[in-house]
C-alpha cells in the first residue's frame, strides 16, 4: 500500500523509534518522488516544498519516518592551516565552475566530479576523496556558529 505525503509534519512524538527513508540528494531535492522506509513501508512523495534531512513525513502508533540523506562521493578540502584569502580564492574557483560546494567547521566540499578534481590540481589544491551527506550551498564558519544556507532562496542564475 503506497501511503501519499504532501508536507513534513509540523510536529512528531520523539517517544516513537524512527525509521529511516534513505534517499540520494539528487532526489530529495525533487517535489515528486517515491521511495521505500527501511520497514518496506512505500510512500509516494507530492511535495509544495522539497523535504530536507531529519524532517518526519509519517507516523503510525507505532513509529516515525525521517529522511536520512545518503552520503555521496565528495572531494574534501581541509580547512586547517590555509589563509582566510585562500579559502576565499577556492570558493570562487569553484563557483567559477558552476560546481556545488558547501563548508563545514573544517572542510570544503563539491561532489566528486573530474571538473572538480581537475581545478584543484590546476590550482594545486590537495583534496581528498571522502563520502558524506553533502548539503550545497551550506556554509558554516565555526564549530559554534549554527549551519546556515549563506546563498538563500533569491540566489538564481
Amino acid at each position: 500500500m503506497l501511503i501519499l505525503i504532501h508536507a513534513p509534519l509540523p510536529s512528531c512524538d520523539s517517544g516513537l523509534p524512527a525509521v529511516e527513508l534513505r534517499i540520494d540528494r539528487r532526489t530529495l531535492a525533487k517535489r515528486l518522488w517515491r521511495g521505500v522506509a527501511a520497514d518496506g513501508m512505500e510512500f509516494g512523495f507530492e511535495l509544495s516544498n522539497p523535504l530536507q534531512p531529519g524532517d518526519f513525513f509519517h507516523k503510525t502508533g507505532a513509529v516515525r519516518y525521517v529522511i536520512a540523506q545518503e552520503p555521496e562521493a565528495v572531494l574534501e578540502i581541509p580547512l586547517a592551516g590555509l589563509p582566510p584569502s585562500a579559502t576565499a580564492g577556492i570558493g570562487w574557483a569553484v563557483g567559477n565552475l558552476h560546481l556545488e560546494f558547501s563548508s563545514e567547521a573544517g572542510r570544503l566540499l563539491t561532489p566528486d566530479e573530474p571538473a572538480a578534481r581537475q581545478l584543484f590540481s590546476r590550482i594545486q589544491i590537495p583534496y581528498t576523496p571522502a563520502w558524506a551527506v553533502f548539503r550545497p550551498g551550506r556554509f558554516k564558519r565555526s564549530v559554534t556558529t549554527p549551519l546556515i544556507d549563506d546563498l538563500g532562496p533569491s540566489h538564481k542564475h
